[in-house]
């Protein structure tokens, strides 16, 4: 990438950089022979299969004549994010899942290695910012808190709607997971960074080390705004209440995923058994990471069975056989130690596993505290902020919310929140409607 992040921000000698792409960037060639294998089928289900509603048959076409630049503006223009989404999409169950080639048991189309290659090269070329086109500013102003996915296409899409936009992140990288979790096999945190990069190209200003609710108020956002995107993402991970799980050797999955993305020195010394406990896609990455990280025993506990998991089937497949194994109806009842050293995890039905790591997937805690700093915003029982469903509008008039505030669960609904709310936003902000707008009635 020609747009990439602040090395001193993004240090070299992190865990994740052992781990290698599993399905790296096409060439040209490969580019152009997947695209015309597509069939351009008129009433394509992979577009009704996408959150975003990519017209994909239309962005494989222009790689198969080789206008890379014209795929990646129908790409960018329903998903500002879409090379992220290329990468960490679960393209099996979406887009490709719905490939008419799979009905003839056939390889379905490589969509998302496709939507990679596309705008993957436009930012390699500096082009991605020309791709769309861009309003004169219009005077109004937006505030984003978080900088997660949703945030980041609410914020993009209203820059090029000519707002001003900042967004409100309190760590010190900008981008959420798409920085700070995800399997760095599918992509290292240098491309979640210069993905931000791009869209600050757009004309978004990012406001970094800023805690909303300690160094700035909700209500001076609202007062010094046009509006604000709620976009603060989920909390800390979830702990479980049995003996010894408070000490070394416990660690919830997003924190340790986290240090193995972007801590320098960050090591597996001495760990030669590790339990993931949960039955999630976050405790399949984290399985699958620490297998590739060369831990000899890698397993999942999970307290149903594989039935019952919500982790996708096929992450688990790849997972098996890279060596994890799945203990089913598995219950922690307390962590062994040996002084403060973990030693293994005992399950209410007696039995025990040794273990020098053990990592709890189990969930997040809500931003639900957060949410209700903002004066009129209502959360459920769960901390999730109510918000009208095609709009992301509160009950504040003021305010929208999306992505995992809401309960989304993945990058690409995170991103079609954002953007619903940019187009609701500056409806309600009277902003005439452009017959060229990225985010215009068709492509929402």
């Amino acid at each position: 990438m020609t747009a990439g992040p602040d090395v001193r921000l993004l240090p070299g000698g992190r865990l994740e950089t052992r781990l290698p792409d599993l399905k790296p960037l096409y060439s040209d060639g490969e580019a152009i022979a997947e695209a015309n294998r597509c069939l351009y089928c008129q009433d394509a289900p992979c577009i009704a299969a996408c959150p975003t509603g990519i017209d994909i048959p239309s962005f494989i076409r222009k790689i198969g004549t080789e206008n890379v630049k014209g795929s990646a503006r129908v790409i960018l223009s329903a998903n500002l994010l879409g090379y992220s989404c290329a990468r960490v999409c679960p393209v099996e169950v979406l887009c490709a899942g719905a490939c008419v080639y799979n009905a003839w048991n056939r390889t379905p189309i490589a969509i998302g290695r496709l939507q990679r290659f596309a705008t993957e090269t436009v930012m390699s070329r500096g082009e991605a910012a020309t791709v769309l086109p861009k309003a004169a500013p219009n005077g109004k102003k937006i505030a984003c808190v978080g900088s997660g996915p949703a945030s980041l296409a609410c914020a993009g899409y209203l820059a090029l709607e000519g707002c001003s936009v900042t967004l409100y992140e309190k760590r010190a990288v900008a981008g959420g997971l798409n920085v700070t979790g995800v399997a760095p096999y599918k992509m290292h945190a240098e491309a979640g960074a210069a993905e931000v990069e791009f869209v600050k190209s757009l004309g978004v200003t990012i406001r970094t080390g800023v805690d909303v609710g300690k160094d700035v108020s909700p209500e001076k956002l609202l007062a010094e705004h046009d509006a604000v995107f709620l976009g603060c993402g989920l909390g800390e991970d979830s702990a479980l209440d049995v003996p010894g799980a408070a000490g070394a050797g416990v660690t919830g999955a997003v924190a340790w995923i986290e240090r193995m993305k972007l801590e320098p020195g960050f090591a597996l010394d001495g760990v030669r058994h590790a339990l993931v406990i949960g039955g999630g896609n976050t405790a399949i990455d984290a399985a699958r990471e620490l297998a590739r990280l060369g831990v000899p025993e890698v397993a999942m506990l999970y307290r149903r069975t594989e039935a019952d998991m919500s982790g996708y089937a096929h992450e688990l497949e790849y997972a098996r056989k890279e060596g994890v194994r799945l203990v089913e109806r598995a219950v922690p009842a307390s962590f062994v130690r040996e002084g403060s050293a973990l030693r293994a995890v005992k399950l209410a039905d007696g039995r025990e596993f040794p273990c020098e790591l053990a990592v709890l997937a189990i969930g997040q805690g809500s931003q639900g505290a957060l949410a209700r700093l903002f004066p009129g915003v209502e959360t459920d029982a769960r901390g999730r902020v109510q918000a009208e469903e095609k709009t992301g509008r509160t009950a504040n008039p003021k305010l929208w919310v999306g992505g995992d505030a809401t309960g989304g669960e993945l990058v690409v609904t995170a991103v079609q929140d954002g953007k619903r709310a940019a187009r609701s936003i500056a409806k309600a902000l009277g902003l005439a409607e452009r017959a060229d707008a990225p985010m215009r009635a068709g492509s929402v």
